[in-house]
């Protein structure tokens, strides 16, 4: 017998029909007279991560939300992730709540703001963020441009809808955002630059959205902890050989070097000495040993020597 009860699935079921834990995201756009306009969001996902020429995000939103209006109207847009702060959490509900104009939510702003680093006009970015992600939407994706005509229905809109990018449903938009920059506070840059520990990670809350036609709820941040890899999960070394001197008639590793990628997933093995092998063309080596490995390794590199 089932130790599960089955739960009918409804509108918003994320929040309504599960217990689905998401980000706190205060997203800044701009308004139609070109000032800065702030909307709070928990539906906002990685989406391109790699293999391609841009990373994105994705955002779901209501298409007549002031955030998706400015969206349509101007495609760019700032994701500013916010602390654990009760204060900031209260105001971030008052900013995403529905039924007023961006003006008048803007009125009693309690966030600071500042300009972005990007060129052009944008929108301001929270001074408070511990991280922000400026963006643009990719709106050639699906035609999605072409929604730009339907901006202003703001009690529903008609068939045709896009799939995935634009206008989707009646009520409903997603928006891929091109991640153009990512700002982060120095000491949480730092971190990522030299390797994390507990202390020095961002108070990050967890959203679990609005329920009971009541409240929003969220966990406040507590100390995070690791899990190392599992042990006995390595490559046997004669096979990461085999494959690492064959990949290339140009590049060769040595033993020492081989023995630095045992720890990779078999899966994952020949697309990290493909990435080797890229680096080492485009550095013009033709033998990689420990010292290349580890410059291959260090992804921020070019940082530390700054």
């Amino acid at each position: 017998m089932s130790s599960f009860k089955d739960l009918r699935i409804v509108d918003n079921f994320y929040q309504t029909s599960a217990y689905f834990p998401m980000p706190t995201v205060l997203i800044s756009t701009l308004a139609e007279d070109g000032s800065t306009s702030i909307g709070s969001y928990s539906l906002c996902f990685p989406y391109y991560i790699a293999g391609k020429d841009y990373y994105a995000m994705l955002l779901e939103c209501r298409n007549s939300s002031n955030t998706a209006q400015n969206l349509l109207r101007s495609s760019v847009c700032a994701l500013n992730f916010i602390e654990d702060s009760r204060a900031d959490f209260k105001e971030a509900v008052r900013l995403g709540f529905p039924g007023e104009s961006s003006a008048e939510k803007m009125a009693t702003c309690a966030f600071k703001l500042e300009k972005g680093q990007c060129e052009g006009e944008r929108p301001q970015v929270l001074s408070s963020a511990y991280q922000v992600f400026e963006c643009t939407w990719v709106s050639e994706l699906e035609n999605a441009a072409e929604d730009r005509a339907r901006i202003g229905l703001l009690e529903g809109v008609d068939p045709p809808y896009r799939s995935f990018n634009g206008i989707t449903s009646k009520f409903g938009c997603h928006f891929i955002l091109k991640i153009d920059k990512i700002l982060m506070k120095e000491k949480y840059r730092s971190a990522i630059i030299n390797g994390v520990k507990a202390s020095s990670f961002p108070r990050v809350p967890v959203d679990y959205g609005y329920r009971d036609s009541k409240s929003f709820w969220y966990t406040r941040f507590r100390r995070p902890i690791s899990e190392p890899i599992p042990k006995g999960k390595e490559t046997d070394l004669s096979s990461v050989k085999y494959a690492a001197n064959r990949l290339d008639p140009e590049v060769k590793f040595t033993d020492a070097a081989c023995a630095m990628l045992v720890k990779v997933p078999h899966i994952f093995l020949k697309m990290a000495l493909q990435g080797c092998v890229d680096w080492a063309k485009e550095n013009g080596v033709t033998l990689i040993d420990v010292a290349e490995m580890n410059i291959i390794n260090d992804k921020r590199s070019e940082y530390k020597k700054k």
